[in-house]
């Protein structure tokens, strides 16, 4: 079991590998007294406890997570993430099959607002 140090460390090495040094350089310059604590929860918890876990791979994790932001109407943390999902080895093709099944069971109004964002989030992707 990691004790907190190694927890912030292993989560901070997937939070990089998966969101990309430079957002994560812009989050923890953006880190002050009043931020600091929740930097801390989200990479030791988020990142170096649920994303480290073995029990699903990056590519399931990334589904998992478009469809939640998605059905929660997320909409900068989900456009973080589809761009993170291509990394993690997601295709658009599969990016959109995650958002239509998110028509089906969160509402098409939430699945059509992230068509819109995921939109926007691929073709700065592609640059």
């Amino acid at each position: 079991m990691m004790d907190d140090h190694e927890r912030h460390e292993a989560g901070m090495t997937v939070r990089r590998q998966v969101l990309g040094d430079a957002h994560v350089d812009r989050a923890v310059a953006g880190t002050d007294g009043f931020t600091a604590d929740f930097q801390d929860f989200i990479t030791r918890y988020a990142w170096g406890e649920v994303w480290t876990r073995p029990g699903l791979d990056r590519r399931t994790r990334s589904c998992i997570t478009l469809a939640v932001l998605a059905a929660l109407r997320h909409e900068e943390e989900l456009a973080m993430h589809v761009r993170a999902a291509l990394g993690n080895g997601l295709t658009e093709q599969e990016v959109a099959e995650v958002l239509l099944q998110v028509g089906v069971y969160a509402g098409v109004p939430a699945a059509n607002r992230a068509f819109t964002v995921a939109r926007e989030a691929l073709r700065r992707e592609a640059g």
